[in-house]
């Protein structure tokens, strides 16, 4: 008979972990809590998945890419687990979406743990290996959504780098047909300023030099008389911190005061994404966006009206229930005209349990979705190398992150614009975290290249328009 799971032990070797993580960047700082939570109870971790005890993926129910990546190392890990002993843990937003979907892979997922769920994951786990070795199958499972949790107490197992991540509220109100995050992470609740505070103090004198705040959408951060235009200027002000960062806003509720901050605060850095799904007022109404393209377009002009340098990025869906040619035509042609530095662009994949799932049929075939997204990303491609080439000539601060993807010899950092740029290390020796001042040279779609500007006199700040 398996023992009650408060009265199991931990072996007397430390269960060695490896965790994989998909999707955002929430998923990313969920790590952080994880690794954090299970160190403490005395699991440690592994990059190597042939020597772990316990194998752990946090995922993402968003897109369909993400899914197929976590059956596919699903699928890896059944000769695995014919193997030897092996407990496989699915965290996150597809284990709170798809668990009986999920439970129905048969033996090879011992646990299930959706995001409000992960200060259980130690005697979830143990009472997994219990199982095991007592020939039994029973599942641990834990799904239920929090109205409380936030995690305020637990400080995130961040490993060394020049970002960090806050989340300084989770879940979300908005109830976006397409969207499932309301069902896979539940209503929204917004953390303790002050805690936030003292966690941003805390990553400075760790050696961090930007933080990103995060939430599904900041703008509805609320604790008392703090809203998030006054906790984005609190964190800026952290001796230490260089650059702020946040993501993402709603185009329906972005409100005055947070403008004004990004606009003059000179550590909150001048990048907004902004989502706006689509270009026509029928999709739109269908995705209960909440707002129309004539009032997103006002809110663009404000931004730029109040600060020209201001780097505007969004994301995009082709292909949602009903959109004819004439619906993405207006798509095409709200790109053509707001010219975005850059645009994350999906096909629509219907996500179960969503209100479109249940109101509409996804009834625009892959081909047409296709056809649509490599248009669009054709004509994105395009504009993010004339927004890219008016660097050219100009001399810009950069934060180093470290080595360039495709070698080592050269530098990579992002401009406060959020734009990667590429530069000779031989030429310009940097550690990361350092601030350069470069000048920019070359460009792609991408990616702006640097080197040293000429002399100090001749370094010339862009044109910027400031109004508040």
């Amino acid at each position: 008979m398996m023992k009650p799971f408060d009265t199991i032990k931990p072996t007397s070797s430390p269960t060695q972990v490896h965790l994989e993580t998909f999707g955002c960047q929430m998923n990313e700082y969920d790590s952080e809590l994880v690794r954090s939570l299970m160190k403490q109870e005395g699991f440690v971790f592994t990059d190597e998945r042939e020597r772990a005890d316990v194998i752990l993926m946090n995922t993402c129910a968003i897109r369909e890419n993400a899914h197929n990546k976590v059956y596919k190392h699903l699928s890896e890990l059944k000769k695995l687990k014919r193997q030897r002993p092996l407990v496989v843990g699915v965290l996150g937003c597809m284990a709170q979406n798809l668990k009986d979907e999920l439970t129905d892979i048969q033996p090879l997922i011992d646990v299930l743990a959706g995001p409000d769920a992960y200060r259980q994951l130690p005697t979830l786990i143990r009472n997994a290996m219990h199982s095991q070795e007592e020939g039994l199958d029973q599942k641990g499972l834990a799904v239920d959504l929090s109205e409380y949790e936030t995690y305020h107490d637990v400080i995130p197992d961040r490993t060394d780098g020049v970002n960090a991540w806050i989340a300084v509220m989770r879940g979300c109100d908005n109830f976006c047909s397409f969207c499932v995050v309301p069902y896979t992470r539940g209503r929204e609740r917004s953390r303790d300023p002050e805690g936030i505070v003292e966690e941003a103090h805390r990553i400075a004198g760790q050696g961090f030099k930007q933080i990103t705040l995060l939430g599904q959408n900041v703008n509805s951060y609320r604790s008392g008389d703090w809203d998030f235009a006054r906790l984005i200027t609190a964190v800026a002000d952290v001796p230490g911190i260089e650059r702020v960062r946040f993501t993402s806003p709603h185009p329906k509720d972005f409100p005055l005061p947070l403008l004004e901050a990004v606009v003059a605060h000179p550590r909150i850095c001048k990048q907004i994404h902004l989502p706006v799904q689509s270009g026509s007022d029928r999709i739109l109404s269908m995705m209960n966006r909440t707002y129309t393209i004539q009032e997103y377009r006002a809110l663009v002009d404000r931004i730029r009206a109040m600060r020209s340098d201001i780097v505007l990025s969004t994301d995009v869906i082709c292909g949602f229930s009903g959109e004819t040619d004439e619906d993405f035509d207006a798509t095409y042609r709200l790109v053509e005209d707001i010219r975005f530095h850059s645009a994350f662009i999906f096909k629509y994949s219907e996500r179960k349990n969503t209100i479109a799932a249940r109101k509409f049929s996804d009834d625009v075939s892959d081909q047409v979705k296709t056809e649509r997204v490599t248009r669009l990303f054709d004509l994105q491609r395009n504009i993010s190398y004339e927004r890219n080439k008016e660097y050219l000539n100009m001399t810009i601060p950069i934060l180093v992150e470290g080595d360039a993807k495709r070698s080592a010899a050269q530098g990579m950092g992002k401009s406060d614009g959020n734009i990667t740029v590429i530069w000779d290390k031989e030429k310009i020796p940097s550690q990361p975290g350092n601030l350069l001042s470069l000048a920019i040279y070359d460009a792609s779609s991408t990616t702006l290249y640097a080197g040293l500007p000429p002399s100090p006199e001749s370094i010339t700040p862009p044109s910027v328009g400031i109004c508040i």
